[in-house]
């Protein structure tokens, strides 16, 4: 599953609009949806908020992203 899907996920997850989760993290929900739809990726500490938020390790949140963006 690669990051933008599992955002997606976990935020639906949580019953969390874009807005909901852009509000958590501090981001507008447009940044929420660029990176749900892979325009663009969150930054280091980003990424470890929403690792934090959704009670994740960073390799659970993105490894999978990672996998195959390096195995090409």
């Amino acid at each position: 599953m690669n990051f933008n899907e599992k955002l997606i996920s976990l935020r639906k997850s949580k019953g969390l609009s874009q807005e909901e989760l852009g509000a958590q993290l501090k981001v507008s929900r447009q940044t929420i949806s660029k990176w749900e739809s892979a325009q663009s990726y969150p930054d280091f500490q980003r990424l470890v908020l929403l690792s934090d938020y959704f009670g994740l390790t960073l390799d659970e949140l993105v490894k999978g992203d990672l996998w195959n963006a390096y195995s090409h």
